[in-house]
């Protein structure tokens, strides 16, 4: 390209610039019927978060609210897991016997690392993708606890499982501590791929995932 193409070239840059910046401003805006409410069957709702957390290799069960300490004993034996990590306002009837349960109070990273794994309630379910929310609100914790040990076991209320994800996005809106709170979308263990695609799990959190879901 000779400098007299190249001038030409950058003139025509520059003016599309300028006009593009003095021009109004358009939003924009598209009709597509997108759905930002279920009104879909409640069984099915539930029926279709379990099915989708399951695909992501993470296990689910169904339990009580006055049976979540049984469940968590029996699914914590076949873990294998003795020491866990939980939010200080964990109820203590979700805790089991046999267990060693360290309350987080501002524990520092290494230990926390080196829990057997982490017992948390969960915010919000969204049916419509199997992601779990934590917002760091009630019985959660800590984003680091939920983060740092191999092993997490949530337990998520029926109630709490949404049809889609403009559903959990509003709701969270309505919750929301401070602008920069964090969220954390859990869409079973963690896993990724390097650069020649072989699965690498528990690079960015948990790798294992257990799921209890309180009807």
């Amino acid at each position: 390209m000779n400098n007299t193409s190249r001038t030409a070239m950058l003139t025509k840059i520059r003016t599309a610039m300028q006009q593009g910046s003095r021009g109004a401003h358009h939003e924009a805006h598209t009709d597509a019927p997108y759905h930002v409410n279920d009104d879909g069957n409640v069984a099915a709702r539930i029926e279709l978060f379990a099915h989708r957390v399951a695909e992501y290799k993470a296990w689910v069960g169904h339990c009580t609210a006055a049976g979540i300490a049984q469940a968590v004993a029996e699914r914590l034996v076949i873990r294998g897991k003795k020491r866990m990590v939980i939010p200080s306002d964990l109820p203590d009837s979700w805790l089991s016997p046999g267990v060693e349960y360290i309350r987080d109070s501002q524990l520092d990273r290494t230990v926390i690392a080196g829990m057997d794994g982490v017992l948390s309630g969960a915010a919000l379910g969204i049916a419509q993708t199997g992601t779990i929310v934590l917002d760091g609100g009630r019985f959660q914790g800590r984003r680091m606890i939920s983060l740092l040990p191999d092993y997490h076991l949530c337990i998520i209320r029926a109630q709490d499982i949404v049809g889609v994800v403009p559903e959990a996005f509003a709701q969270l809106a309505t919750t929301r501590q401070t602008p920069i709170q964090p969220y954390t979308f859990i869409s079973g263990p963690s896993a990724t791929s390097d650069i020649e695609l072989n699965r690498v799990e528990g690079v960015h959190g948990p790798r294992t995932l257990d799921v209890f879901i309180v009807d």
